[in-house]
């Protein structure tokens, strides 16, 4: 009987083993899918974290858009005034000149004699006198053109 009781104790303990086997592995099973769980989630909020960031980023750049197409319509509204202002600067330049070679025209001597007082100067604080149209350069039609100048006359530089 000694055998018979070894042998039983033997599957006692093998049992019992056995039982503690199958206790690890469930608890290893439990830990394994709580760990899923969690790496689940981590990665859900991740995915979440990125979903907001994307959100955030289309909504810059969206707005980076907005204020790039305002900024260069500004500019390309700012070179138009800029080429107007040019072509009006050359115009008036073209008819400042054209004034001074009238003034220096008319103050010029024209006789061959040294005598100042002979020389035609124009005093501007007298008003020009009407029936010579010559010395009131007022009266000369190119004179009286308007300045013509439009965002159309672009210059290229």
């Amino acid at each position: 009987m000694a055998t018979s009781s070894g042998s039983s104790a033997t599957q006692i303990n093998s049992g019992s083993e056995e039982a503690l086997m199958d206790e690890r592995k469930r608890k290893r099973m439990i830990s394994n899918r709580e760990s899923a769980r969690r790496s689940r989630m981590r990665k859900q909020k991740h995915l979440d974290d990125l979903m907001t960031q994307l959100t955030q980023l289309q909504k810059q750049n969206h707005e980076i858009i907005t204020n790039i197409n305002f900024t260069t319509q500004h500019l390309l509204n700012v070179e138009s005034e800029n080429s107007v202002l040019r072509a009006q600067l050359n115009e008036l330049t073209h008819r400042l000149q054209s004034l001074n070679e009238i003034i220096s025209f008319l103050n010029d001597d024209h006789g061959d004699d040294d005598d100042d007082d002979d020389k035609t100067s124009i005093d501007f604080t007298q008003p020009a006198v009407a029936d010579n149209i010559f010395l009131n350069p007022f009266h000369l039609a190119y004179l009286n053109q308007p300045i013509m100048a439009s965002a159309d006359n672009t210059f290229q530089y």
